[in-house]
């Protein structure tokens, strides 16, 4: 699911934060935040953010578990704008405002 934000109230990191995120990495241009649901981490809501102009494009999933590694890789996330997903939406959206909105 993607969240589009026209202008931001302050910095990326600043702003996840104070939506309950903390911040993991950075990834060339797209920084990464987590939000865990559980004391042990998982379920949580992952997020990729990177600023376009004055405004900001948030990625977001919910992984499930960790992902688990043999001959493939397997990325335990649900991806589907609907359930967790999308009730964390709705509450990014409510924090942000007026210029945020949903576009994929």
């Amino acid at each position: 699911m993607k969240i589009t934000v026209d202008s931001l109230p302050a910095d990326p990191v600043t702003t996840l934060r104070r939506l309950g995120y903390a911040f993991q990495r950075k990834e060339g241009v797209e920084m990464s935040f987590v939000r865990p649901l559980a004391q042990s981490g998982f379920p949580r809501f992952h997020c990729y953010a990177k600023v376009e102009g004055v405004g900001l494009v948030i990625s977001f999933h919910l992984d499930q578990k960790k992902e688990t590694y043999g001959d493939t890789t397997r990325h335990h996330g649900e991806y589907e704008d609907e359930g967790p997903l999308k009730e964390e939406a709705a509450r990014i959206i409510a924090s942000l405002g007026p210029s945020a909105r949903i576009t994929g």
